[in-house]
């Protein structure tokens, strides 16, 4: 079965996010001085043939940890579309 996963990659929480602080800037200037954070990351959609949700996201997660995030600096979450 062909899986469709989401992968979530945001900054961690702890280290500032200059992109997010460069938007969070550009909004203020935009007069939208209501929002006070904003972090940048980004989303991966993965299409994954797998026999199981569980081997798609053990899949996914391989490819999270080895290749498509930084874990000093990034966290990531798994959403699986069925």
């Amino acid at each position: 079965m062909i899986y469709t996963v989401q992968i979530k990659v945001m900054p961690l929480k702890e280290l500032l996010d200059p992109q997010g602080k460069a938007v969070l800037s550009g909004l203020q200037n935009l007069g939208l001085g209501i929002i006070d954070d904003v972090r940048v990351g980004k989303n991966i959609t993965l299409k994954i043939n797998a026999a199981s949700v569980e081997e798609a996201t053990q899949i996914a997660t391989t490819a999270s940890q080895k290749l498509l995030t930084n874990p000093v600096m990034e966290y990531f979450e798994i959403t699986i579309d069925m």
